[in-house]
């Protein structure tokens, strides 16, 4: 990526800051976040580790290891972008998720995947009855994981296939590229998460 590319990430991620002279109130830090030590060369990573620009994958720094773990992505910009858990073993350098044995992806042009392998295809409907191939910047992307299925939600909407048989210790994972700008989101979600689930919990031994 060029300096000027940087530059204009930088710029994009920065676009909604605003800086104020006082703080009447420093809100508790979620102790998870966007883990700049397992992140692509080309990425870049922001305010406060909850956003990504640039270009490749990062990891978040808490693995799912509760029962039922739950994280939102809003699509801050669009471009190519992917969401959903890798193990650290995966290649931070790729672009999309999916694309080897350690990722399992939902990307921007509603493909679930998996190893280089398309696992499923969706379509999204709208009220003028059109079917809409593409994910939108401002959508929420939910991510539920109970060790048993990877299950995805967009906006609410629970996406009809989940999948299974996924091996190791996971992550969030966030792939960018083409300008894309993703935001996780970590607690006070925009949609419910399903029964059962929460946020991201840190053993106490990790802390």
């Amino acid at each position: 990526m060029s300096s000027v590319s940087i530059f204009c990430c930088l710029k994009g991620c920065l676009d909604n800051f605003q800086f104020r002279p006082t703080v009447p109130h420093i809100p508790k830090e979620n102790p998870v976040l966007l883990d700049t030590a397992f992140m692509g060369y080309e990425v870049v990573v922001v305010k406060n580790g909850l956003r990504v620009c640039g270009s490749g994958a990062v990891l978040g720094s808490a693995p799912l290891i509760q029962s039922k773990s739950y994280f939102e992505v809003k699509v801050q910009q669009g471009g190519s972008w992917s969401v959903g858990v890798a193990t650290r073993q995966t290649d931070l350098s790729l672009v999309k998720g999916g694309q080897d044995e350690y990722s399992w992806s939902l990307n921007n042009d509603c493909k679930i995947c998996h190893n280089k392998q398309e696992i499923y295809k969706f379509s999204l409907p709208t009220t003028s009855n059109e079917v809409i191939q593409q994910i939108n910047e401002g959508d929420i992307i939910g991510v539920a994981f109970d060790h048993i299925q990877l299950k995805f939600f967009i906006n609410g909407n629970e996406i009809d296939h989940s999948i299974t048989n996924i091996k190791g210790t996971v992550y969030p994972a966030l792939h960018v590229d083409d300008g894309a700008i993703l935001d996780i989101v970590l607690d006070n979600f925009t949609y419910a998460p399903p029964s059962g689930f929460d946020k991201i919990m840190i053993e106490q031994s990790l802390l």
